[in-house]
Parts: structure tokens; C-alpha cells; sequence
């Protein structure tokens, strides 16, 4: 057992993550965690792919991530049709796929269409699927009390569930290795269908934590049984 608190005061930006990443479908991840402070920007834990670290000697590559993840306003990832850019969510995302490396030279012109609401509405699920976007909005009162969280990563899917509760189930998740991250800053970003893209910090007026504890990784040789989301 232990505890890990990661912290950010003014524009200080605390993380902690592995690096070599090792960890690949099937495993399941179980962490006890809460965020102290009232938190702004973001914060979460799972797993990705760090595209774009200075620290790692290698070339930027695209996003990949399977993750709990929170983002508070003026946050703007809103990636998932319906889902609100912000909040705190279980999410998916895989662009290094060869069915996203073929959207690659229909970026602009997919942008123009986003713009027009019937057409996003029409075609943005579709380009979802071939990102492997999947979003799950949570109460955002969980973030600050204390709660049992469990990833169930396969290769075919991935289930996520709160203190035994599956919340959300997806057949989208990455299958390439990953890192495991935990975090908080107090950061922000906005990247949407429509072009809109930005980053920023936002005034942290308190300390703000991300507790962790009881944080297990165990590798499945069998994977665990899907169930139906609640």
C-alpha cells in the first residue's frame, strides 16, 4: 500500500509517469484516488503514449491514450460527438492507427465540413470511429471524494468502472504500448472537430493534489469478462 499526491500551486506542474512503456492490452489498472483544492486545469491517470516529450529521445508522434481524464473550463477537447469538452470523463483515443493515417489529407477540407452543424453531426461520428474516440462523462463530484477506480484493457475494448460499477465499456482502445501517467497542473487546451485550437494557464487561487493510493497494475492472462455499461 501507499499514497501519492501530486500538486500544483501557482503555475507549478506536477507529474508522475513511466516512461519506458512497457504496458500493453491484457491488464487491468485499480487506483483509490481524489483532488484536493477545488482543482482547475487538468488532472487524471492511465495510460498514453506521450507524443510530444522533449525528455524522450525520439521523434513526435501522434496521441494515443486510454485514461480518466478532467478538464475544467476554459478546457475544450471535445473530441467526442455530444460529450462536452470539459468534466471528468473515462476516455479513449488512438489517432496512430492506419484507419486515422488515412484521414491525415482530409484534415483541412474535414475541418470546413465540421463547421456546418448538420454535417458534423453527420460525419463526425464516423471520423470517431476511425480515431477510436470513446468519452464517458462522470459526476464531477467524484473527482473530490474518495473512489476506487478500475480499467479493464483488452485488446478488444476497454471497460472502466467506479468502486466495482462498470461506467463505462468501449470497443475502442488502443493496442500499441503505453506509459502510465498521474497528474495535475493547471494548464488547458482547446482542440475541436471544428479547428478551434489553443492552449493556456489558468490562476490557481489554492494548492490543489491529486491523491493516489493502492495504485495496482497486474497483467491478465486471461482477460476479464466485458459487461454491459451501466
Amino acid at each position: 500500500m501507499g499514497r501519492l499526491a501530486t500538486a500544483t500551486r501557482k503555475s507549478r506542474t506536477i507529474s508522475t509517469q513511466r516512461l519506458n512503456f512497457d504496458w500493453r492490452p491484457p491488464l487491468t489498472l485499480m487506483v483509490t484516488a481524489w483532488a484536493t483544492g477545488d482543482p482547475v486545469g487538468t488532472a487524471g491517470f492511465g495510460f498514453w503514449n506521450h507524443p510530444f516529450s522533449p525528455e524522450l529521445k525520439r521523434l513526435p508522434s501522434l496521441p494515443r491514450a486510454l485514461w480518466w481524464f478532467f478538464g475544467s473550463p476554459p478546457n475544450n477537447m471535445q473530441l467526442a460527438h455530444g460529450v462536452p469538452g470539459f468534466g471528468w470523463k473515462a476516455a479513449t483515443l488512438d489517432a496512430t492507427r492506419l484507419s486515422a493515417l488515412l484521414l491525415a489529407p482530409f484534415a483541412l477540407p474535414s475541418v470546413l465540413l465540421m463547421r456546418v452543424p448538420a454535417l458534423y453531426a453527420r460525419l463526425w461520428p464516423v471520423l470517431q470511429r476511425r480515431l477510436r474516440i470513446s468519452e464517458h462523462v462522470l459526476d464531477p463530484a467524484l473527482l473530490t471524494e474518495r473512489h476506487t477506480y478500475t480499467l479493464d484493457w483488452r485488446a478488444d475494448g476497454a471497460t472502466f468502472a467506479v468502486d466495482g460499477q462498470t461506467v463505462h465499456e468501449t470497443a475502442f482502445a488502443p493496442v500499441g504500448k503505453m506509459g502510465c501517467i498521474a497528474w495535475i497542473d493547471n494548464q488547458y487546451a482547446v482542440v475541436t472537430p471544428q479547428g478551434r485550437f489553443g492552449w493556456g494557464i489558468v490562476p490557481v487561487e489554492r494548492e490543489q493534489a491529486l491523491v493516489l493510493e493502492d495504485v495496482v497494475i497486474k497483467r491478465n492472462l486471461t482477460p476479464p469478462p466485458s459487461n454491459s455499461a451501466l
